[in-house]
């Protein structure tokens, strides 16, 4: 492969969750009640979006497992959630947690914690990782590279201040320190708010969340920035050399690239990305006034969060929610 920013074929990183056993494993129907316990926590059960694993999480939340999410934009819109679907749990949550990301809760999906982003694992098999599908990958940042290789982590370091890390079933994750020189995002209308600036000002926690990056096959890279910037309210602007748009709590990138592969991200091991949403419901409401078609419409979970799923045009499977973060 060949990172996003110039690192060729590196090899893999060796974490504390290189660990390869299968296991069996509890699938919960939401709608139906019905338990479902095998190897594999089949498809079917994680495909269902109204009655699968990916409700999980949701159903059971209560106080004190709320998120510390980004403050959200004008537009009610931050960074929620990046669900993982995955054949190793324990594995893959030591591979998490040794990224610096705290478990907050255990069951048949495992919430880790980072600042701004909730990663959700549940139990289940997929198509592949994030290569080869239109969102390509996503990234980190950290103070230095030395605390993610003593965590247990062997990478090449290329002094770039850029490094892959990638899981136990190979889902690659892309690592920038303070050393790195392509972290800074410009807006194009060249507001300084605090929110923008973050991506410019030295890091104040050990790890936290930066970019998603989106590798269109078609070269509509302005079409798409424009529609992730008019849809959930984002700031348009250039991340390096990449057209990006800013949310709180994660900043999307853009790429031109015909031999990317494309494919949706609906049964990949990232299935789907999450932003939170304030008001979701006449969120919701305003999208399908301006044409945006929902996959699942909103609806409310048992324990009154708010939910609702749509595909972007370009394939990438967006979960919205209202009420995973923590309103102190």
């Amino acid at each position: 492969f060949q990172a996003e920013d110039g690192i060729r074929d590196q090899p893999r990183s060796r974490g504390l969750g290189d660990v390869y056993k299968r296991q069996v494993v509890t699938c919960v129907d939401v709608q139906g009640e019905q338990v479902v316990t095998n190897d594999k926590c089949g498809r079917n059960t994680a495909v269902n979006r109204l009655g699968g694993c990916v409700f999980l999480f949701l159903v059971g939340l209560n106080a004190q497992l709320l998120a510390q999410l980004a403050s959200p934009n004008d537009a009610g819109v931050a960074m929620g959630h990046l669900h993982y679907y995955v054949r190793d749990i324990e594995a893959n949550t030591r591979f998490w947690t040794a990224l610096g990301g705290e478990v907050r809760s255990r069951g048949a999906a495992i919430l880790i914690e980072f600042p701004d982003v909730l990663v959700v694992l549940s139990p289940g098999e997929s198509s592949g990782g994030t290569e080869g599908s239109v969102l390509n990958h996503m990234a980190f940042r950290v103070r230095s590279l030395n605390d993610v290789a003593a965590a247990g982590f062997e990478f090449e370091h290329s002094g770039s201040g850029v490094t892959n890390v990638f899981s136990p079933e190979g889902e690659r994750i892309e690592m920038f320190d303070e050393t790195a020189t392509n972290l800074t995002f410009t807006a194009d209308d060249g507001r300084t708010d605090p929110v923008v600036e973050r991506h410019n000002e030295p890091l104040r926690v050990p790890v936290i969340a930066h970019h998603l990056h989106l590798y269109l096959t078609e070269d509509v890279v302005e079409e798409a920035q424009d529609w992730y910037a008019s849809t959930f309210g984002g700031v348009s602007g250039m991340r390096w050399r990449y057209d990006a748009v800013d949310l709180p709590g994660i900043n999307i990138n853009f790429s031109y690239n015909p031999e990317a592969g494309g494919a949706s991200t609906r049964g990949r091991m990232l299935d789907h990305i999450g932003f939170e949403v304030v008001n979701l419901e006449r969120f919701c409401r305003d999208l399908e006034e301006d044409g945006v078609v929902f996959d699942v419409p909103y609806t409310t979970t048992s324990s009154g969060v708010g939910v609702a799923f749509l595909t972007d045009p370009w394939g990438t499977y967006i979960e919205l929610t209202e009420g995973l973060r923590n309103p102190s």
